[in-house]
């Protein structure tokens, strides 16, 4: 798996055995701008976080669903009442009716597209329950000035008028308690916002007791004003007391997210196999990403066989290209988790989808090092055999940009090992249709170091050109043309490739491995020897991070 932070997630998932790189990277280049950076430093709040984020989109769909069936259900309920003789004016009902058209909108908003900036989220709160407040005032103005301005003083029209006072507290204590069960937030705003809940209907019985017939101010005595204030006031303590101890008891299962020396920060990608969190170390304030298995498959044990064993088999690999692992360990309840390094980067999909092909000269930079790393996997008897552009992460390491690095070991399998099928795959082939080799997509033969050439050949091919070797709509499709169809030349497609780049990518493309480079160190060895070899710099490659230099790139179809 491969872990990133950045302004930008993508959500696709590939369709393999479980998470992957790309399900987990970033979209925008690691620049340097604030924005990049994530707060490591104890007491930086998670408020902002994408779990927090995720929270107040589900509350405030909650919040929305409820408001929208209670105003929807009294709007029923006047237009019963309506037919049975008691009126109300024409104002009131077109109210009440936008009201529920801007609840049951934004009720459908958050169910087809959640909004994910929390700006966004605290403007559809403000609509929320900025409209609900609002038809409040309407209907509490009714009452009041229905009865104020006809200037009777007879003893019905005084109840009349402390009946329909006291009657507006509870429906803005609804709204109050509302707002406090569902929408988390701190405690200072929270008492901002509630004590404007409160103060308005206490407002409109002052406005009530000085804009109209003076016999009201005698009705609403001080007294009566007093009391609906302390009847408001201790509706609202208790509101922000309850957003306060929602809020700690949230906190204290934040804190409680600790997987021995680490804190768990936010959730940063999830996939059959399990989630991944970015994290940091307690004592040495480092970020790290925290993969874990998920409680479900716990008690799966060809899942936790398979997550024990690509931790193992990635922390024997040392390679500066290979994702380090930091350290492993359970849980007293049981889970399972590996902890690796944090790389601020994108996956080399994400850098050909939002850029476009890569230049030649960048194209095999990244291979070479790609390279590097599989051969210490080979030397040890361990092949990958899920290569593709998501497994492949361009990332900041040590001062030095682009540094490759070869991720999600999932699918590792040491030559020499005669496990069962089912550790390696849940009811699917193992690997990736679009970059697999022919052995392992016809199962023929037993697939070795050559296969993971031949798939770092279809990166290649998908780097310089922008899409795989062949392309289907389902996965048997493309795994058969790997297996009979000819390849067509990348050259084809993008003129300016050169011709010995080509000829080698066609070369680990070939459908008998004995036709392929005989080992990653033969690639490397080719690939060195091209023209496009060692052009691509670490200024350029700087450069092109931050976005200060035009560099050349092929053009995009």
């Amino acid at each position: 798996m491969e872990y990133s932070k950045t302004r930008k997630a993508t959500s696709a998932y590939d369709a393999t055995l479980d998470a992957t790189p790309e399900d987990l990277s970033g979209s925008d280049p690691l620049a340097s701008d604030d924005s990049f950076r994530v707060a490591m430093v104890e007491g930086s709040g998670p408020q902002e976080t994408t779990e927090s984020r995720e929270l107040l989109s589900r509350r405030l769909r909650s919040a929305a669903l409820v408001l929208f069936c209670a105003s929807l259900a009294f709007l029923v309920w006047g237009q019963l009442q309506r037919s049975a003789g008691f009126d109300k004016p024409p104002y009131l009902f077109w109210s009440h009716v936008a009201l529920v058209i801007v609840l049951g909108a934004s009720t459908f908003q958050f169910c087809v597209r959640c909004p994910k900036s929390i700006n966004l989220l605290r403007i559809h709160e403000f609509v929320i329950f900025g409209s609900t407040a609002a038809f409040l005032i309407a209907v509490q103005h009714y009452r009041l000035w229905a009865c104020c301005i006809s200037g009777t003083t007879d003893p019905i029209a005084a109840s009349q008028i402390l009946a329909s006072t006291y009657a507006s507290v509870g429906t803005w204590y609804v709204l109050l308690f509302t707002y406090a069960i569902f929408i988390p937030n701190t405690l200072r705003r929270a008492a901002v916002i509630v004590g404007l809940m409160a103060g308005t209907p206490v407002a409109l019985v002052l406005a009530a007791r000085a804009t109209t017939h003076p016999w009201v101010a005698e009705v609403l005595s001080a007294s009566h004003v007093s009391e609906l204030t302390l009847m408001m006031t201790v509706g609202a303590a208790t509101a922000i007391y309850g957003i306060y101890t929602i809020g700690n008891l949230r906190q204290e299962a934040f804190k409680a997210k600790k997987l021995g020396q680490y804190r768990l920060k936010e959730l940063i990608g999830a996939g059959g196999m399990g989630e991944v969190y970015l994290a940091e170390h307690q004592l040495l304030k480092r970020p790290c990403a925290i993969k874990l298995i998920q409680p479900g498959k716990a008690a799966d044990p060809r899942a936790l066989a398979r997550f024990e064993r690509e931790v193992r088999i990635t922390a024997r690999l040392t390679h500066w290209n290979t994702v380090e692992i930091f350290d492993y360990g359970r849980t007293d309840d049981g889970t399972f988790y590996y902890v690796m390094e944090y790389l601020p980067g994108m996956s080399l999909a994400s850098l050909v989808e939002q850029h476009g092909p890569l230049p030649p000269e960048r194209a095999v930079h990244l291979l070479i090092q790609t390279c590097d790393a599989l051969r210490e996997a080979h030397a040890v008897g361990l092949i990958h055999r899920d290569i593709k552009p998501g497994n492949i992460f361009a990332a900041q390491r040590g001062g030095v940009f682009d540094v490759a690095k070869l991720l999600d070991f999932g699918l590792v399998k040491p030559v020499a090992e005669n496990d069962s099928v089912d550790l390696t795959q849940d009811g699917s082939i193992a690997g990736s249709p679009l970059y697999m080799a022919p052995e392992q997509a016809i199962g023929k033969t037993e697939p070795d170091g050559r296969s993971d050439i031949y798939s770092l050949g279809a990166v290649a091919y998908y780097l310089l050109t922008g899409r795989p070797p062949f392309e289907g709509d389902k996965p048997l499709e493309v795994l058969v043309a790997h297996a009979k169809d000819e390849v067509v030349p990348p050259s084809s497609l993008r003129p300016e490739i050169p011709l010995d780049l080509e000829e080698i990518v066609i070369r680990c493309l070939a459908k008998d491995p004995a036709d392929r480079f005989a080992d990653v160190t033969a690639l490397k060895q080719a690939l060195m020897a091209c023209e496009s070899a060692g052009r691509w710099t670490e200024e350029q490659s700087a450069s092109w991070w931050q976005g200060t230099a035009d560099v050349p790139e092929l053009a995009t179809s």
